[in-house]
């Protein structure tokens, strides 16, 4: 009849290099890595005004994992959110110039139109008349 167990004082030895748990460090994530993200989606859907703040923080995040060399697992996560915040901003500069250059034709063909509004609203007066309006 064979042995019921191993012998008495074996003792199991450990498994082979490369197998089991082990070799990657623990990874964590960059506290500020959803606000980055979340600041950099709202920047570019809702408003612009916050695309500058995702940027800044992006590039703060960023450097500090740099020169951190710990394993962060949201580093892509800081890179959407930092990128979100490049076009967002770029959407904000391009609103903020449209809007002033709206402005400024306004000013200056309001002033200029005004004289010819008179004018044509009497011709669309002549025209609708003797229709009984």
């Amino acid at each position: 009849m064979p042995p019921a167990g191993p012998p008495p004082g074996w003792q199991p030895s450990a498994p082979p290099p490369g197998y089991g748990y082990g070799g990657y460090p623990p990874t964590q994530e960059h506290p500020q890595g959803t606000t980055v993200l979340v600041l950099g989606i709202l920047g570019l859907v809702v408003c612009q005004i916050l695309g500058p703040f995702a940027w800044s923080m992006g590039n703060k995040a960023l450097k500090e994992i740099d020169a951190s060399g710990v394993v962060y697992s949201n580093r892509g996560s800081i890179q959407a959110g930092r990128i979100c915040g490049i076009v967002a901003s770029v959407l904000l500069v391009v609103t903020l110039v449209v809007v002033f250059l709206s402005i400024l034709a306004v000013a200056f063909l309001g002033t200029k139109s005004s004289s010819n509004f008179d004018t044509v609203g009497e011709s669309i007066v002549g025209l609708v008349a003797p229709f009984g309006v």
